[in-house]
């Protein structure tokens, strides 16, 4: 086993610390000298903005384009000064030397007549800019503004000694800490250590008084307390050796008396054999009584065995009427499927008549108009007037028609293409956005009575293979479970879903913000006949034919998530069929 050095060890964490320590306080002084630094450049671009001021205002109101430019290069030809910018009361630029901020500073051009501070992290430039304001009879006009820009490169150059000095000095003082720390080390824990392990190798058990340690040392430190230990646990040794030469005399002499004893205990089992022999003639008495016995046994095992066979013919009955409630469990849960569909043809139905009746009553004035017109006609009592009134009333009518015909046919479209859907078992390429429009289309009669809202977000270009019947049962269970479980006292719901590919699989979110669920209701969710309005009629199989339609007729997964009082939310995985 590998023998691992605990001055080592001891040093190695001291020194870890000191040095994590030692690194953070560098770089904290160096971060300071940072901005110390900075602080003083911006003083320093203070102090020469009140030195240019007077002859760069001049020479901008004078128009001296000239002068400016010679104080500009004059200013940038000072270390400090990485870029000038100097503008016109336009805003225009007059010189531009240097370097220049990539994006402007918004806050300096929309309040020009303002001292600004500048500072750009991507650039690493700041400064100042200050407007040059000339005074004339006793009033002030801002004639322009002048931006004196430094960078880090400037900061760094006047600390760069500064930042050697303090790495150095952090190296040569752990340098020298690790050299002073190993020696100690080495001579109160290392050294000391080795002694008193050679000291234990020379342990002679035969002798143990000899093997005692006898410490060097005058300090008492735990070394010594470990030398003390080691001495009493030799001592101990030798008391103990000493007791267990008593132990083996008292054996000795224990041992003669277990001999007497011997030939006793061979006496006694003498005696025990005769009362043993006694004992087995009772025994084949009772052996005979066990096998009276045994014959009661037999004939209650016939008995039992004729309860087996009636119990065999009972299971039999009972798998038989399992079979059948099976049957007709698979027959409910396809009248379930088939209820909603039902449900939909009565709202659908009871729409259609709104615009086949509007209808009927437009063609019917229609109608009555024409007669009209013919009777003027023969009466020959047409007039411009009567033409006019005659052609704006039919175009009413005609629009009336066509439009609560178009809107009769787009309800019935979408109902024959959901309700095809849902009894015909066919896969086959949808578009996801179409389709789910189509839905919300066929169960608008059913959210046009209540103030409940249906949102869809969905790619249009969405394209996938699948069973379009099944997830428009789907998408109308969840949709009827939100307005009668969800929404119960609630006016204005909300219903999310959302539609996206992830690795060519159709991902739906469905959520809406109604009461939620429990959490012990939401284990129970998808159990067959689990309800919570059965006294209103539930039966319990909506949410399970929504799980057997994404697991076994879509090979798909869902989930169910919900905090009572937050909305219930479902997610279905669906896989693309082509690649099933």
């Amino acid at each position: 086993m590998k023998i691992t050095s605990i001055s080592r060890k001891l040093l190695t964490r001291v020194l870890s610390v000191y040095f994590i320590l030692t690194v953070s306080v560098t770089g904290i002084q160096i971060i300071a000298e940072y901005f110390n630094t900075k602080s003083h450049i911006n003083s320093e671009l203070l102090t020469l903005q009140k030195t240019i001021s007077g002859s760069l205002t001049r020479a901008v109101w004078e128009l001296n384009t000239q002068q400016a430019v010679d104080i500009s290069e004059g200013l940038i030809a000072i270390p400090m000064i990485q870029g000038i910018t100097v503008t016109d009361e336009a805003n225009n630029v007059i010189t531009q030397l240097g370097e220049v901020l990539t994006v402007t500073n918004l806050a300096a051009q929309e309040n020009y007549n303002e001292h600004q501070s500048i500072s750009s992290l991507s650039d690493g430039l700041f400064g100042h800019s200050f407007p040059l304001i000339f005074e004339f009879s006793g009033r002030t006009t801002t004639v322009g503004t002048v931006t004196l820009l430094s960078s880090n490169d400037v900061i760094f150059s006047r600390i760069e000694v500064g930042i050697y000095f303090l790495i150095g000095n952090a190296i040569v003082k752990t340098a020298f800490l690790v050299f002073l720390f190993s020696l100690a080390f080495t001579k109160l824990l290392t050294d000391p250590l080795k002694d008193l392990t050679n000291q234990m190798k020379q342990l002679d058990l035969h002798d143990p008084e000899a093997s005692k340690f006898h410490s060097m040392n005058d300090e008492r430190n735990e070394l010594d307390v470990l030398e003390d230990a080691y001495n009493n646990l030799i001592d101990e040794l030798v008391e103990f050796k000493d007791k267990l030469s008593l132990s083996q005399r008292e054996t000795n002499l224990a041992n003669d008396k277990l001999d007497e004893q011997n030939l006793l205990l061979e006496q006694e089992v003498a005696r025990k054999t005769s009362t043993l022999s006694r004992t087995l003639l009772k025994m084949e008495v009772q052996q005979k009584e066990m096998l009276a016995q045994q014959h009661q046994l037999e004939g209650e095992n016939n008995r039992r065995r004729k309860t087996e066979s009636t119990l065999m013919t009972t299971n039999k009955d009972l798998k038989s009427s399992i079979i059948d409630l099976s049957k007709a469990r698979d027959r409910l849960l396809e009248a379930e499927k088939m209820s909603s569909l039902g449900q939909l043809s009565a709202e659908v139905s009871h729409e259609i008549n709104t615009p086949i009746g509007i209808s009927i009553t437009s063609a019917s004035y229609l109608a009555d108009i024409t007669t009209k017109l013919q009777q003027d006609i023969s009466a020959q009592k047409l007039s411009k007037r009567t033409i006019d009134s005659f052609i704006g009333n039919a175009q009413q009518s005609i629009e009336l028609l066509s439009s609560n015909l178009q809107r009769a046919a787009e309800l019935i479209t979408s109902f024959k293409q959901v309700a095809v859907d849902q009894t015909n078992d066919k896969v086959r390429l949808i578009n996801i956005a179409k389709y789910l429009d189509e839905i919300i289309q066929s169960i608008h009669p059913k959210l046009k009575k209540t103030n409940h809202c249906v949102k869809i977000s969905c790619d249009p270009h969405i394209e996938i293979y699948t069973h379009p019947g099944a997830i428009a049962q789907i998408i109308i269970n969840l949709i009827i479970n939100s307005i009668i479980h969800g929404f119960n006292n609630i006016n204005r719901g909300m219903i999310n879903i959302d539609v996206s590919i992830d690795q060519q699989r159709l991902v739906i979110l469905y959520k809406d913000n109604g009461v939620g669920v429990t959490e012990e209701q939401l284990e129970q969710l998808f159990d067959p006949f689990y309800t919570t309005q059965l006294d209103k009629g539930g039966t319990g199989l909506g949410t399970h034919i929504i799980k057997n339609l994404v697991i076994d007729t879509l090979n798909g997964s869902i989930d169910a998530y919900s905090e009572s009082g937050e909305g219930l939310s479902y997610r279905m995985t669906l896989p693309d069929m082509r690649y099933s």
